[in-house]
């Protein structure tokens, strides 16, 4: 059986995360490959639950701290339930979002300490790590416009505009620390541009072994 994978999509809001999702998905089921998409917070009932109390509710509604515990009591929930289980399987799995996320919206945007973050990601995740992050980067204005066009802002949209540019560099800090397994996609093109974009930097990830 080959190996399952572990593709996740991080950024700002509005970045388009959710529409690349489906559109890589699509593209590596072309190829032959069995793939389960998921997001967070949820993608498994226990996280889904979690999600709720996380995404409405006022901007102030709980500590950094406590947000943090919460991402990550539904993130081990959705491991368990979801992602091992389909990589046992030797699907792919490609999620909207993963633990990166929570070091940058609780870290960076929240000011919550990073060696926290990091105390609670090795206590529920252990030295698991997704395979490859594509990280949608685009102006902070340009992304929460495009979300309010979508639907009523939640609680981490309505945050406030620093908040938004303290997110977006701390996306691209990560993927500075961690090249080997992050890749930035500049998300400000049309969906199919930008999904064309995506699916290079999977095949340039795996290009040594021939890729996806």
């Amino acid at each position: 059986m080959a190996p399952g994978r572990f593709v996740t999509l991080e950024g700002g809001e509005g970045a388009g995360k959710t529409t690349q999702v489906g559109l890589l998905a699509a593209a590596l089921r072309a190829r032959g490959l069995d793939v389960v998409t998921t997001r967070e917070p949820g993608g498994s009932v226990g996280a889904e639950e979690i999600r709720r109390l996380l995404v409405t509710g006022g901007t102030g509604r709980w500590s950094a701290l406590t947000e943090a515990f919460l991402h990550f009591a539904a993130r081990r929930d959705h491991l368990e339930r979801t992602v091992w289980p389909a990589l046992a399987r030797g699907c792919w799995v490609v999620s909207d979002r993963f633990a990166d996320s929570t070091l940058a919206y609780q870290g960076y945007g929240l000011g919550l300490d990073r060696a926290v973050i990091g105390q609670l990601s090795r206590l529920a995740l252990g030295d698991f790590a997704p395979d490859l992050t594509l990280i949608l980067d685009l102006p902070p204005e340009t992304g929460l416009e495009r979300a309010l066009a979508r639907c009523a802002a939640d609680r981490y949209e309505s945050m406030d505009l620093a908040f938004h540019h303290r997110l977006r560099d701390g996306f691209l800090e990560i993927a500075q620390q961690a090249p080997e397994r992050c890749a930035v996609v500049n998300a400000a093109g049309s969906p199919q541009a930008v999904a064309a974009a995506i699916l290079s930097a999977v095949d340039r990830q795996w290009s040594r072994s021939g890729g996806p």
